[in-house]
């Protein structure tokens, strides 16, 4: 174990993805239960209580919950209005969010893990109508714009991470597109993050890297709590 108590992902988490993304079925993942337990449920967990504190230290209200429907998430598919009906993802993901309720309507930092590659980073995902308009009205009022644009900024001179996403092609109606930070109104979701190779989660330095990418992209999710999201 390193100071931080996590080592890095065992080999049996990639073992375990491998398998249910082979072999998506029930009668596949009952009989590798232990196998879920040690690659999937164990490590995220030990992942989860590790970090939890160091990104306390990049944003004091952070808030994580090292278990099942907590920071991790469920293996299970939600598959009642999916085309998709294969029952269990074949990645897995962890978020830590801000406010007293778990949701995807306030900023955080997130991870998705497969054998193949990881995403990290943090902001918002699809941006829900009442935080939308008040992404909008923070877009175009003077001093927020111009916060705005200092934090792409700082994200951008920190590393190679990805700013998204322009959802629209065109500018909502009713908003002015000639201010400074105008682009945005074509974006429906603000967020900055990182892919890399997924056998970088093996590294035992794998959660000093992940506090590394949340502290430089953390600039956009501050934007977002500080002018948006109110929390």
């Amino acid at each position: 174990m390193t100071e931080s108590g996590f080592a890095g992902f065992p080999a049996a988490t990639f073992e375990f993805l491998n398998g249910i993304s082979a072999h998506n079925e029930k009668a596949w993942f009952d009989a590798h239960r232990p196998l879920y337990d040690a690659g999937y449920v164990e490590p995220a967990k030990a992942f989860v209580t590790a970090i939890g504190p160091q990104l306390r230290a990049i944003s004091p209200n952070v808030q994580f919950d090292p278990k099942v429907n907590g920071s991790l998430s469920r293996v299970n598919r939600d598959i009642r209005f999916s085309k998709d009906k294969r029952p269990y993802k074949t990645h897995l993901n962890m978020w830590f969010w801000h406010g007293d309720r778990k949701g995807w309507d306030t900023p955080g930092f997130y991870i998705s893990l497969s054998p193949e590659k990881i995403f990290l980073g943090t902001g918002m995902h699809g941006l829900e109508k009442d935080v939308l308009e008040s992404f909008r009205q923070s877009v175009i009022h003077p001093r927020s714009a111009k916060a705005l644009l200092a934090a792409v900024a700082a994200v951008k001179a920190a590393g190679p991470y990805d700013i998204g996403e322009k959802n629209r092609k065109l500018m909502p109606r009713g908003y002015p597109a000639d201010g400074p930070a105008a682009e945005y109104l074509l974006y429906e979701s603000l967020h900055a993050g990182i892919e890399l190779p997924g056998e970088a989660a093996r590294s035992p330095d794998f959660l000093d890297a992940c506090v590394k990418h949340f502290q430089a992209t953390w600039p956009i999710s501050k934007w977002l709590l500080d002018e948006v999201s109110g929390h």
